[in-house]
């Protein structure tokens, strides 16, 4: 019985994953811009290709108008391609590679957390420091130099903000831009490539058993 549900997993990763790569790829192309039009508009967006290029403020990658747009491309149709579950162990390796391309390039040096802990008793990197490691040590005083910081944030915005509109919507935090996302998108990605789109819930489980009665 419980084989059946199997797909379940993969669906909801995809269901996870595409809308994230598909804004990601959205965001870099110029679809969304009025002023323009036609096939211009299916190209990546002028400052996303300078950003790939530039090496003093940006990314420095050679070939910056094709990187741009097979990068764009790669996400926002590979995005649409996960939702339906169409060729999803094949989409997943270029979306792998935009993962590990944006890990190494943008979010290496910023270590592994996207938004930083402030209280290093709770803080995922104690469990490293408890198995002796350095940089987790580093991590963990980090957070609560953060935290003190955000302590000092806050206590500015109750003597002179309107904290009942600024907090309205969620408490402040401090982003630190590391790998995390990156690398759980690349994780996740990877078990769709070994487990593929899932049974009942994509269309390449249904081409599948199409062809399967073809070759019988």
């Amino acid at each position: 019985m419980l084989p059946k549900f199997d797909g379940i997993p993969s669906f909801l990763i995809r269901l996870y994953l595409a809308p994230v790569f598909i804004m990601a790829g959205y965001s870099k192309l110029q679809l969304g811009n009025p002023d323009v039009t036609g096939l211009a508009s299916l190209a990546a967006d002028p400052n996303i290709v300078a950003w790939f290029g530039n090496a003093d403020w940006g990314l420095g990658l050679p070939a910056p108008t094709l990187m741009a747009n097979l990068a764009a491309w790669t996400e926002f149709a590979g995005g649409w391609l996960l939702l339906i579950g169409l060729l999803t162990r094949l989409v997943s390796i270029p979306l792998m590679f935009t993962m590990i391309v944006a890990v190494t390039t943008v979010h290496a040096d910023n270590g592994w957390f996207a938004i930083t802990p402030t209280n290093p008793d709770t803080s995922p990197a104690k469990v490293f420091s408890w198995l002796g490691s350095s940089a987790a040590d580093e991590s963990l005083a980090n957070s609560s130099a953060t935290g003190t910081k955000l302590e000092r944030m806050r206590g500015i915005l109750d003597e002179n903000g309107n904290t009942e509109w600024l907090y309205e919507n969620g408490g402040i935090v401090v982003l630190n831009n590391g790998i995390e996302f990156g690398a759980t998108y690349f994780i996740m990605l990877l078990a769709l490539f070994f487990i593929g789109a899932g049974r009942y819930t994509s269309i390449d489980h249904y081409a599948y058993r199409f062809i399967e009665k073809k070759q019988a």
